[in-house]
């Protein structure tokens, strides 16, 4: 490592910055970039101190050693090697016009080229393909104000690693920002071979990670957020740089936003599916005009209202094998009624490798039937083989063999006397098991008689099991322990209250918001449930 305090006299003569003190300062398209408010302050940055990932600052000094990675954090060490923090400074340089700003960022970035040969890194985040295509707008950017020859060098070998195919991730938010990166070189290089490249991949891919519907296919709608900004720097630099827009991408990149709403509750979060916390609130998207969709990608998503927070809102997942962002949360569903979450996801912890993020990744961390005794298949598709929209209500039936036989799951959903039904089962007589996790407010109350009330405040719910149209006991409770946890936000990991049923060769879960005291009663084929708001109907097989 060498230090990086050079006079600025000498910067000048290596190529550094071009521009004279208290001039002024042209701002640019790539220095003014979407990627500002995710990076430290320049003020920070100058002090020799950086934060990502709401993680405690971390102090890099002027010399930086790019093997730091001091939480031993994957992310962190991405973010690190992005050097979009280096790229805050040109932006400050260009808004104020201060030297001072502009020669620390070309500091860095040479500093970083120097210690970071392809071949020998002193990180192996420094050439993972990620950092790569989040590192080369930042060069670019750089490369606005100052002209030396190690920059080009380093802008050309980003362009060709960036056109690499084979390091190229299909279908998949990487995917774009790699698009993003080499379309920036190629612009700012007058490369159109670069060009061409780009755009090509970058329809391919817009294709295959967002479908006909808008639906995201990473298996976690909170990066469908992500895919719908990036597409939207895409499409500008696109323009910016001359070229068409391609129209599969603009038509596909329309339709995502209604994905987005509706993967969205009523509080205005979206529910965490997959690799997503509970603390993504989107903004500035159109609702749609339905109330119930259901996704082929795999979600089934309803509510009752798209403007009062107090209403009910569900969603179900389906469709293929896990991939991506994805968890094995086939069959899992969630719950918000009268104005707050019942039933929710484990959510997403990190991308740590850590037994707890595999744990959260596992069906045990969903509302999800389990087969006793038969080993789980990972990545086993699940078919929505029935639906049926009545006055007020939805019903569903999901199949799949995740354990080897065939395991159905029938759901109702009923409106206005808010009550969540569902059947579960397996084929060839063999017993069943289900999951249900709590908002972590809610707080045991009672269970006895195979009836589980929890409550938070005023706020009661009750969980009641019949199987064979009797009530079944033995509900086991926890909190913390091995299942009653969550993950709201990053790193976090907070207990919440998990019912897990007994088994048996069929199970009908009544879930009733609103009281303590729900009468649930079966009899002749039909489940009658006395809500607070009035009293529910319905088949206890559901169909």
């Amino acid at each position: 490592m060498r230090r990086l305090a050079l006079p600025l006299a000498l910067l000048l003569a290596l190529g550094g910055p071009a521009d004279t003190a208290g001039a002024t300062v042209k701002r640019t398209a790539e220095c003014q970039g979407d990627w500002l408010p995710a990076t430290p302050t320049a003020a920070e940055v100058m002090k020799g101190e950086v934060a990502f990932l709401d993680l405690p600052p971390v102090k890099v000094g002027q010399d930086v050693d790019w093997r730091t990675n001091p939480y031993k954090n994957r992310s962190w060490g991405m973010v690190f090697h992005s050097l979009r923090w280096m790229g805050r400074l040109v932006a400050e340089y260009e808004n104020n016009g201060e030297e001072r700003y502009l020669a620390r960022a070309t500091e860095i970035a040479q500093d970083w080229v120097k210690d970071n040969p392809r071949g020998r890194p002193a990180s192996p985040y420094a050439w993972a393909e990620h950092p790569i295509a989040l590192r080369a707008p930042a060069l670019v950017c750089l490369s606005r104000h100052v002209d030396a020859k190690w920059l080009k060098d380093s802008l050309s070998e980003h362009a060709r690693v960036l056109g690499d195919d084979r390091l190229y991730e299909w279908g998949h938010n990487h995917g774009i920002d790699q698009d993003i990166a080499l379309l920036g070189i190629g612009c700012r290089l007058n490369d159109r071979r670069w060009q061409d490249h780009a755009i090509r991949r970058l329809t391919k891919t817009v294709k295959l990670d967002i479908d006909s519907q808008g639906a995201l296919m990473e298996q976690a709608p909170r990066y469908a957020i992500y895919v719908h900004d990036r597409l939207k720097v895409a499409m500008t630099n696109l323009k910016d740089c001359g070229r068409k827009v391609p129209g599969d991408i603009s038509a596909r990149w329309s339709k995502l936003g209604g994905f987005i709403m509706h993967s969205t509750n009523p509080a205005g979060f979206m529910v965490p599916i997959g690799d997503g916390g509970a603390d993504h609130e989107p903004s500035g998207f159109q609702n749609p005009s339905e109330r119930v969709k259901v996704f082929k990608a795999g979600y089934v998503y309803g509510r009752t209202d798209w403007a009062k927070p107090e209403s009910a809102f569900y969603s179900i997942r389906f469709g293929p094998g896990t991939k991506y962002h994805g968890h094995e949360d086939h069959l899992g569903l969630t719950y918000y009624a009268q104005g707050r979450d019942v039933l929710v996801d484990a959510g997403f912890h990190s991308y740590e490798p850590t037994r707890y993020r595999y744990w959260t990744m596992s069906p045990e961390a969903h509302n999800v039937p389990t087969v006793v005794g038969a080993r789980f298949r990972p990545r086993t598709a699940t078919t929505l083989s029935r639906t049926a929209y009545d006055s007020g209500r939805q019903r569903y039936r999901l199949t799949d063999k995740a354990y080897g036989v065939s395991r159905t799951r029938s759901v109702l959903v009923n409106h206005d006397e808010d009550v969540m039904a569902v059947l579960d089962g397996a084929g060839g007589g063999r017993k069943v098991r289900n999951i249900w996790r709590f908002d972590p407010s809610l707080k045991l109350v009672s269970n006895s008689g195979g009836k589980v009330v929890l409550a938070d405040g005023k706020f009661k719910v009750s969980l009641v099991q019949l199987s064979g149209c009797k009530p079944v006991g033995g509900q086991k409770v926890e909190r913390g322990g091995r299942l009653g946890w969550v993950s709201p936000s990053y790193m976090a990991k907070n207990p919440a209250t998990t019912v897990v049923s007994p088994a048996s060769t069929s199970l009908l879960t009544v879930i009733v918001p609103g009281t303590d005291q729900p009468k649930v009663s079966c009899a002749g084929g039909k489940v009658t449930v006395q809500t607070a708001d009035g009293a529910v109907g319905f088949k206890a097989s559901i169909f």
